[in-house]
């Protein structure tokens, strides 16, 4: 695939060499168009497939050595085709003009075999042997291509071709590279002829940088600015103003008093995108580091300052934290901590999509109740995406116009075993695994800690879930709190993992009070995860939730769990029901276990025989000690009385 700029000369995210596969029906000229443009000449004989041939970069303007790869038609060698289709950066099909069949077969056979291996690149159809056409019954190639072009939005560019005479061989390639450099797919909509919603996200933040006064509008200084960053070269005022005299003919709202409104700004490149120019925009977005997905460069995202062992996480820095408040209250039009769902479009909108709208995020946060964020619940979102995806975190603050070094943006945790050594962690954000039987009650907990109410409750989900709020602790300060429910027949698989207790700050076992089988599935729960804490050196603090207290509990069930409970050196079960709304600061109680790690880690027979066998070893040591001392203290002494002995005689 394209390489990719890393740092040096490049621009983020501009690729650095292009490979184009050709492929196509037996005897089209696959090979002979590969010749001639390699080498100005027609091959009298060329063998069945060329190896890979290079051009170098001062071959084309854009200065990209291109890689072409030659294929075999025959049916014997489809795999490899195959797997030079899926490397490919562009696909050349060829046909040959003077026979019709094999036009026929790109639309039968060829552009749906590449749907079919998910091949998602240009497509440039070239139509060979164009001196060997019939120009009796001649039909434009526009009419020809139309109908398929139609069909198969992914055709980039046709073109006829003549490898013996030499006719536009060269410009196969060429648009076959440009394609790649300068695709038409992600900025510019054919059927609707306007600009991607991506695109128009894109320019949109382009322009709100380079507005250095925030006046809505692009004066002259401030485009000459765009101009020498984007292309090194600055705007003469006759230009300016005939680019502004353009913009304002085709679009009176695309200029005030102040100078280019973003309209006029998208209008212009609306404009050079319909005339061919889109190396014009492309050249914008990549000074601007975003890459062919209209997304920011991965050479921007740095990936190194959240390099993290299994048992750290990562947190917002106090630096993020402030500058999401201050666009917590540029976007609250109410002022009434209340963010609206239109208002978290318009703050992502320089965002390539909102980062929110699917799992885990789209239902984990707090709702007011006419449906909006307040700013804990924003915040809490944003904990939980840095949690989760701190490169997606980063990212999007950057969209969102994080001012400072994004590295500054977070920062990674103390280690989880040094925290359990301290006994105490310094984590703002905390993340509690929720296990427990089919219907003990752990999705009503988890809505609950969003402020749902019970009658609202559906149910048992069906796939694992997360829920963000902020708890405020007994001293007053507030620490975030993530749940996330592990569904019961997933904890096997999630325990197949060494390192899958490591991200846990706190295990809580949910069970229905009311049901004995319940009870004993989740305690049977609470026994895997200790020993695999106990086998994997990642140990956590467990405690368990007896919920549905409003019903009368099964026989002998405070009694039994009780025991199990101490007998584990575990808190007694928390009773709490979701249906009367009574929790018994439930999550304050979990949030207060996770910040003191040391205690409530539950011990399994395994764990006692262990200290047990190690509190015999410690005392032996000791009488062994102990003894050692005796007889030394005892040799001194005999050593000092001999000697006063041989003194005196």
């Amino acid at each position: 695939m394209a390489k990719s700029s890393a740092g040096g000369g490049g621009i983020p995210g501009s690729p650095t060499a292009v490979r184009i596969v050709v492929a196509g029906e037996k005897g089209t000229g696959k090979s002979s168009l590969i010749v001639a443009a390699a080498t100005d000449t027609f091959p009298p004989n060329v063998p069945p497939v060329l190896p890979d041939t290079k051009l170098p970069p001062e071959f084309f303007p854009d200065r990209i050595p291109i890689t072409i790869v030659d294929t075999s038609s025959r049916r014997e060698d489809r795999g490899k085709l195959a797997e030079e289709l899926k490397q490919a950066d562009a696909v050349v099909l060829t046909y040959a003009c003077d026979r019709p069949e094999t036009l026929d077969r790109l639309s039968e056979y060829w552009l749906p075999e590449l749907r079919q291996l998910e091949v998602k690149v240009p497509i440039i159809v070239a139509g060979c042997k164009l001196d060997l056409r019939d120009d009796t019954n001649q039909v434009s190639l526009e009419q020809v291509m139309s109908p398929i072009m139609q069909q198969f939005r992914e055709i980039e560019t046709c073109i006829e071709c003549s490898a013996q005479k030499l006719i536009q061989a060269h410009e196969v390639f060429y648009y076959a590279q440009k394609a790649v450099l300068h695709p038409t797919g992600p900025l510019f909509d054919q059927e609707t002829q306007s600009l991607k919603p991506r695109c128009v996200r894109a320019l949109k933040r382009i322009f709100i940088l380079c507005d250095h006064d925030r006046d809505g509008a692009l004066s002259d200084a401030e485009l000459n600015d765009f101009q020498v960053k984007c292309f090194n070269a600055p705007l003469q005022p006759s230009e300016i103003e005939g680019v502004k005299r353009v913009v304002q003919d085709k679009l009176p709202e695309g200029v005030n008093e102040r100078g280019l409104t973003l309209t006029g700004f998208l209008f212009l490149h609306a404009l050079f995108i319909e005339k061919g120019r889109l190396e014009t925009t492309w050249t914008v977005l990549r000074k601007f580091g975003y890459n062919n997905d209209i997304r920011l460069a991965d050479e921007l995202i740095p990936y190194s300052a959240f390099k993290c062992a299994p048992d750290q996480s990562v947190e917002l820095t106090n630096v993020a934290i402030e500058f999401l408040r201050g666009i917590y209250d540029l976007f609250d039009g109410s002022s009434e901590n209340n963010l609206m769902p239109q208002e978290i479009e318009d703050l992502f909108s320089t965002a390539p999509e909102s980062p929110w709208k699917e799992a885990p995020y789209d239902a984990a946060a707090e709702k007011t109740a006419i449906g909006g964020f307040s700013v804990d619940a924003f915040l809490s979102l944003w904990s939980l995406m840095t949690l989760l995806d701190p490169a997606r975190s980063v990212e999007y603050l950057m969209y969102i116009g994080f001012p400072a070094d994004p590295s500054s943006a977070i920062h990674v945790t103390r280690r989880r075993h040094v925290d359990r050594k301290k006994q105490q962690s310094e984590r703002k954000v905390f993340q509690c695994f929720v296990f427990g039987p089919e219907n003990a009650g752990k999705s009503a907990l988890l809505n609950c800690f969003l402020g749902r109410l019970y009658a609202d409750n559906n149910g048992s989900t069906t796939d694992d879930r997360y829920a963000v709020n902020v708890v405020d602790e007994s001293r007053g300060a507030k620490k975030t709190l993530v749940l996330r429910e592990i569904l019961e027949d997933g904890v096997k698989g999630l325990l197949s993992a060494k390192e899958s207790l490591a991200v846990c700050d706190i295990a809580v076992f949910v069970y229905d009070s009311s049901d004995e089988v319940s009870y004993k599935r989740a305690t049977g729960m609470l026994v895997e995860v200790a020993r695999h804490g106990e086998d994997t050196g990642f140990e956590v603090p467990c405690l368990m939730v007896a919920a549905k207290d409003d019903l009368d509990s099964f026989p002998m069930a405070i009694q039994e769990s009780t025991r199990v409970t101490q007998d584990m050196g575990m808190e007694a079960p928390i009773p709490i029901s979701s249906k009367l709304g009574d929790f018994g600061n439930v999550f304050r109680k979990i949030l207060e276990a996770a910040e003191h790690p040391h205690l409530s880690i539950p011990e399994t027979e395994a764990r006692k025989s262990r200290k047990h066998y190690n509190k015999l070893i410690n005392c032996s040591l000791m009488v062994v000690s102990v003894g050692a001392a005796v007889a030394i203290v005892g040799l001194a002494a005999y050593r000092v009385y001999a000697a006063r002995r041989n003194g005196s005689s």
